[in-house]
């Protein structure tokens, strides 16, 4: 309660301040932001760079709404790193007009700005060597087959925990429940491209290691007690979790081991990490520094 009137009084000080000395203060409205872990079923956009640091952008052509929270068209939010990224670049350079829609691309919230991590793209412009043939490109583009995210094969040595079955399984639904033939239906959807084009990615499960920063950002390096994945470091991309992480040892007198679950993807051969999950975990004294 003291705080609440110190804050008032403060206020209002401040406001008296001001009006005598003729001063306007100028309001700066806030941007209106998604939810971390909002995985956007279908949204059409182009890609676009930056004139410099090899940033990418997703520039909207529709609202997305979420939960009354709306990002207008004409918004550019920034790409994560990852393998469908780069396939993406390599499929822009062959088209005049680097217009997409992207299936299942996920939100994520960092420091007061959306990031979109992408799985699926359909281009939805034809190829420039096909605009110089003839008018007439052939058939519309057929079904494609629902993208399905295969976890917990039978060879498969890790074990993913429950939550994170469920979160991949709800995507899954998603996908079964929503017809993809209805996606498909404009004649602006490139004929030469009759499913998703989705990069390599696999699930990184419960591995033990500190989150370091290296490099202006922050990296996870695996303690694995001699194993090879040691020596092995991956960039840690943008989101909820990677700032509450950073938040919780930031006062910590010594590193922090955490139990990390995500997404490992690759990116002009460097491995990235989107986090799902990190665990505080205590040694109890049982392992050296």
């Amino acid at each position: 309660m003291t705080k609440v009137l110190e804050y008032l009084i403060l206020v209002s000080l401040t406001s008296g301040i001001t009006a005598a000395a003729g001063l306007e203060i100028e309001v700066v409205p806030q941007p209106v932001l998604l939810r971390d872990g909002l995985s956007l079923a279908s949204v059409d956009g182009k890609l676009v760079s930056s004139d410099s640091n090899d940033v990418w952008f997703f520039e909207l052509t529709e609202d997305v709404n979420d939960s009354g929270a709306v990002v207008k068209a004409g918004t550019k939010l920034e790409l994560l790193p990852s393998s469908t990224l780069e396939k993406m670049i390599v499929d822009a350079k062959t088209r005049s007009t680097p217009a997409y829609r992207l299936w299942n691309a996920e939100v994520t919230r960092y420091k007061y700005k959306n990031f979109l991590f992408p799985r699926y793209f359909l281009p939805l412009s034809k190829r420039e060597d096909e605009e110089r043939k003839a008018k007439d490109v052939g058939p519309a583009a057929s079904e494609p087959n629902t993208p399905k995210i295969n976890i917990n094969e039978p060879n498969d040595i890790l074990t993913i925990p429950p939550e994170i079955i469920a979160r991949f399984r709800a995507r899954q639904q998603r996908a079964t429940t929503t017809s993809l033939r209805q996606m498909t239906d404009s004649n602006e959807v490139s004929a030469e491209a009759p499913a998703y084009t989705r990069g390599v990615d696999s699930v990184f499960v419960d591995r033990i290691g500190f989150v370091l920063q290296r490099d202006g950002g922050w990296v996870f390096v695996p303690n694995a007690l001699g194993r090879n994945l040691q020596r092995r470091s991956f960039r840690l991309l943008p989101c909820e979790i990677l700032e509450l992480t950073v938040h919780e040892q930031s006062g910590a007198l010594e590193a922090m081991r955490f139990k990390i679950t995500g997404i490992l993807t690759r990116y002009k051969n460097e491995e990235y990490l989107l986090l799902y999950k990190a665990t505080r975990v205590y040694s109890y004294g049982n392992f050296g520094r």
